[in-house]
C-alpha cells in the first residue's frame, strides 16, 4: 500500500493556521498522570476552580479512590449550572458511505456492509416520524464521503429538518470554513468533530488512508466551524482507542483553548468508548470500563462545570441512568444507528452497536423518576 503522510493537506483542504494543535500536542506529550498523587487528586477537590494541573489529578490512577467524592462534587456542578433539566434528542443517520478506512469503524470503506443515502421524501418521513416523539433537538450525521454526501446534500437536509426541530446539530465529515457558513445558514446550530485519538501516531495507525489521515485538518474544524458562525461545538475521543487518560486531557485542553478564543461558545463533551460493529464483534474498549468512564466524566464536570456532558446508547442503559443528573445534562433517546430506522426499515447498516434501545417516553419517564426535568428544547433561532 502507498504510503500517505497523514499531514498532507488535500487541495481542497482549508488551513487556518491555528497554534492549537501545537499547544496540544505538546502539552499531551509532557502529561505524565503517574506523578500525581493523591495529596494531588484531595487538593483538587477542595478548589472551586480547577487550573490544568488540577485537572490532569482527576485523570489520574490515584483519584479513583476518590471517585465518590468526584462523584458528588461533579452533581454539585452540574446542579448549580443546570437546575434539574436533562435535555433530550436523537440522531438521525442521513447516509453511511464512507472514503475512510479506520480500522475501529463499522463504515469503513472496505467493510462489506449495505450503504445508503436517503432521499428527500425517505429523510422527510423520518423527520416527521421522529418529529411526533415530541423531540425538538436532532443531531443529522452522514459517513465521510463527499461523492455521496455532498455539503449541499447535507445543507438540503438541515433545511428539511429546521421545518420540524428547533435545533439542528451536526456530525459530519470537516469541512472548510464557507462550507461550514452555508450549513449555518441553512439553519445548523452545533457541530461536533470527534478526533479519536490525539495521539499522532496512533491517529496515523487507525487512519489507513482517505481524507481523515491528516491529523491536523479535522483538528481544527470546531474553529473553522465558530468562524463561520456556529453556536456551540463538540469535543471527544474514542476511548479505548490509544491511552484514554492522554486523550481526556487532549480533549479538555482542546476545549479550554477553544473557549479562550471563543467566549461565546458553547461547549459540549461527548465519552465515546469503542464498540463492536458488524464484521468485527472484538472491538471493545479494553481498559476503559464503566468506571474509569464515569472518573473521565467526573473531571470534565468539575474542570469546566458549564460545558454540556452528553452520554450515548453506546453506553448500557443502568450507566445512562446513574449517570444522568449527576453529571451528563444530556441524553439521547428513541436511537437508530442505521441509515433511517425510525419511519420505517433502516436503510443502511449500523456503525456499531448499541447497549440501549429505550424510546423517547422510556427515557422520559426515567428522567421523571429520578425527580428530574426532561427538556425537549431550551433554544429558540430568531
Amino acid at each position: 500500500m502507498k504510503e500517505i503522510n497523514h499531514q498532507l493537506f488535500y487541495k481542497d483542504m482549508e488551513d487556518i493556521e491555528s497554534d492549537i494543535e501545537s499547544i496540544i500536542t505538546s502539552s499531551m506529550q509532557n502529561f505524565d498522570y503517574s506523578k500525581y498523587s493523591s495529596d494531588d487528586v484531595k487538593r483538587a477537590l477542595k478548589k472551586d476552580r480547577l487550573d490544568l494541573e488540577d485537572f490532569k489529578a482527576l485523570l489520574s490512577p490515584n483519584a479513583e479512590e476518590f471517585l465518590e467524592i468526584m462523584a458528588q462534587r461533579a452533581k454539585e456542578k452540574t446542579r448549580k449550572n443546570f437546575g434539574n433539566s436533562i435535555l433530550l434528542f436523537t440522531p438521525l443517520y442521513i447516509a453511511n458511505y464512507c472514503e475512510n478506512e479506520c480500522t475501529y469503524c463499522g463504515f469503513k470503506a472496505t467493510n462489506k456492509i449495505k450503504r445508503a443515502t436517503l432521499t428527500t421524501q425517505e429523510l422527510e418521513n423520518e423527520l416527521q416520524t421522529i418529529a411526533k416523539t415530541g423531540l425538538k433537538e436532532i443531531l443529522l450525521l452522514t459517513g465521510e464521503a463527499r461523492r455521496k454526501s455532498s455539503v449541499s446534500y447535507i445543507a438540503s437536509a438541515v433545511k428539511l429538518a429546521r421545518k420540524y426541530f428547533s435545533t439542528v446539530a451536526l456530525e459530519v465529515y470537516p469541512v472548510n470554513l464557507d462550507e461550514y457558513k452555508l450549513l449555518h445558514e441553512s439553519g445548523a446550530d452545533f457541530v461536533a468533530v470527534y478526533q479519536e485519538t490525539y495521539n499522532r501516531k496512533k491517529y496515523e495507525d487507525v487512519h489507513l488512508w482517505g481524507s481523515k489521515r491528516n491529523f491536523s485538518y479535522r483538528i481544527n474544524a470546531q474553529e473553522r466551524a465558530l468562524k463561520a458562525g456556529f453556536r456551540g461545538v463538540a469535543f471527544g475521543a474514542l476511548l479505548g482507542l490509544d491511552d484514554f487518560r492522554k486523550d481526556a486531557f487532549a480533549v479538555a485542553l482542546h476545549a479550554t483553548l477553544i473557549q479562550q478564543r471563543y467566549p461565546h461558545a458553547e461547549i459540549s463533551f461527548s465519552v465515546p468508548r469503542l464498540r463492536p460493529y458488524i464484521n468485527n464483534k472484538n472491538n471493545n474498549s479494553n481498559d476503559v470500563y464503566e468506571k474509569q468512564l464515569l472518573q473521565v466524566m467526573c473531571a470534565y464536570r468539575i474542570f469546566m462545570p458549564y460545558a454540556t456532558i452528553t452520554i450515548s446508547t453506546r453506553e448500557r442503559d443502568v450507566f445512562r441512568d446513574n449517570v444522568v443528573g449527576l453529571v451528563a445534562n444530556k441524553i439521547s433517546a428513541g436511537v437508530s444507528v442505521g441509515v433511517g430506522g425510525h419511519d420505517e426499515e433502516k436503510k443502511g447498516d449500523e456503525q456499531f452497536e448499541i447497549s440501549d434501545e429505550r424510546s423517547v417516553e422510556d427515557v422520559h419517564t426515567m428522567i421523571l423518576n429520578k425527580s428530574l426535568q426532561p427538556v425537549y428544547s431550551n433554544f429558540i433561532r430568531v
